[in-house]
């Protein structure tokens, strides 16, 4: 694929939409919209291990889904910002549960939706917890946070409880690194 031109059309604190003009191998054009959004970071906070182990997750509403989800820390640096990855999800792990990590593993990249958006962001194991206090942006005022069970985890998933695909498909990463 060959881009032929690129204007954006959209911009907020958040994000910018972009479209694009492409030639295809064949030498047809198109046309395509572009969501841009800087990396992201998750973060699966673990405590404990065996079947007593806890993961931390967070909820709040979404307003594009218009419903509250439960979901694992996860956010973007202010202002469309890039910052290092392992640096972020310690932010964000901070920012939305008070919570801080002795030890950090990576466990994968995740895609959030490549068909619309170039979006990508890391996903991280937090262990040896120390728990502080929230540092919350305004924007997170109505977040709420709880502990549960892996099994109970699993469960909100199967219940559609869970619906957040990058907490999904970050639960798999850790199942697949051997936790």
């Amino acid at each position: 694929m060959e881009t032929l031109s690129s204007r954006q059309v959209y911009e907020n604190p958040w994000m910018t939409v972009r479209e694009d003009t492409f030639r295809r191998p064949d030498g047809s054009e198109g046309i395509f919209g572009v969501v841009d959004k800087p990396a992201y970071a998750l973060v699966i906070a673990l405590d404990g291990t065996g079947p007593s182990a806890r993961v931390m997750l967070v909820e709040q509403f979404r307003y594009p889904v218009g419903r509250r989800s439960w979901e694992f820390p996860q956010g973007t640096a202010p202002d469309r910002d890039e910052m290092e990855p392992a640096a972020l999800a310690a932010r964000e792990l901070r920012e939305e549960t008070g919570l801080r990590a002795g030890r950090w593993e990576p466990l994968g990249l995740l895609h959030i939706a490549p068909g619309l958006s170039s979006q990508r962001g890391q996903a991280y194991l937090a262990t040896d917890l120390t728990q502080g206090e929230p540092e919350r942006e305004e924007t997170e005022a109505d977040m709420r946070t709880a502990w549960v069970t892996r099994a109970e985890f699993e469960d909100m998933v199967r219940s559609g409880d869970v619906t957040d695909a990058q907490s999904i498909a970050a639960y798999g990463l850790l199942l697949l690194a051997g936790h």
